[in-house]
């Protein structure tokens, strides 16, 4: 195991530890904790909390290794399909209970190919999916993206912010998930230091971008109408995840432990037939401004 990988897996633990003391301080719940060990190697610990701000979150650490990097993990250099690898990461999904409160999601990983002289790559990054949109939050969530690339080169906030745009689609519907934020993959250029260093970044401005979202939205008043439209919407979140998710798939591909792989889904969840908004609704708004790929950040 090189000492980059040991490097990243210390950083990433702890950014474990320190954003679940975040979610826990606004919701003013207690994460659960769950160790777990893979047969072929490796292991990890997934946090789940149930409280009263989000109705699922969860904040899972791996760390694993294996004989055969997975098809899911190599789609940019099919090369390495199937060599011995090593690959830790923290996957981050919360569902909230308010439908005011977007649910949103972020993954940074770190991999190595090979055993001599390994190939090594970083990706991740981190998206927004609210249930109603306002210009206020998706603003201030692509600024905190836009910020967080400032220094890792001056096109790379426009390059993921695309990427994530046409990553987090849902094809077989022609909808997007939510409002982006960034997506990157294969990361090397530059060196290890310069993209560590970008990886903590994203880490920091997924807090930054989050937290303030939920404090503004979390004590809006609800009703029944809205529960049932995030309930709805939640379904395409599902369809998202089990279809097109490189993550779920890289999970499940190297054996990796179920449970904490489907912590992505929404604990409660509800598909209707066919169904659509009210031309004038904030329901039909959703769909008309904000699932639509744009620049937030031009006046």
């Amino acid at each position: 195991m090189s000492a980059q990988f040991h490097e990243v897996a210390d950083y990433l633990r702890g950014w474990q530890e320190r954003l679940c003391e975040a979610l826990g301080a606004l919701d003013g719940g207690t994460f659960g904790e769950d160790s777990w060990e893979r047969p072929e190697g490796g292991g990890g610990c997934s946090r789940v909390l149930t409280g009263a701000v989000f109705e699922q979150a969860g904040v899972n650490f791996s760390a694993i290794h294996g004989n055969h990097l997975p098809a899911a993990a190599s789609a940019a250099r099919p090369a390495l399909g199937g060599l011995p690898f090593r690959a830790t990461g923290v996957s981050v999904v919360l569902h909230p209970r308010n439908p005011y409160v977007p649910t949103t999601h972020c993954n940074l990983r770190y991999f190595e190919a090979g055993t001599e002289q390994p190939v090594w790559w970083m990706g991740g990054g981190f998206d927004l999916t609210p249930y109603y949109g306002f210009d206020e939050d998706a603003t201030h969530w692509h600024r905190m993206a836009r910020d967080a690339c400032a220094l890792h080169g001056k096109d790379s906030y426009r390059r993921f912010k695309a990427w994530c745009d046409e990553y987090f689609v849902i094809r077989h519907r022609q909808e997007q998930r939510g409002i982006g934020g960034l997506f990157f993959d294969d990361l090397h250029e530059g060196g290890f230091t310069h993209n560590f260093a970008f990886l903590k970044r994203v880490a920091e401005a997924f807090s930054a971008g989050y937290e303030p979202i939920v404090r503004r939205r979390a004590q809006t008043p609800y009703g029944q109408r809205e529960r049932d439209f995030q309930l709805y919407r939640r379904g395409r979140y599902v369809e998202f995840n089990l279809v097109y998710d490189r993550g779920t798939l890289f999970g499940l591909q190297s054996g990796g432990r179920t449970e904490s792989i489907l912590m992505s889904l929404p604990p409660e969840v509800r598909f209707r037939y066919n169904w659509q908004p009210q031309a004038g609704t904030p329901e039909a708004l959703l769909y008309e401004r904000y699932l639509q790929p744009r620049d937030w950040l031009s006046p």
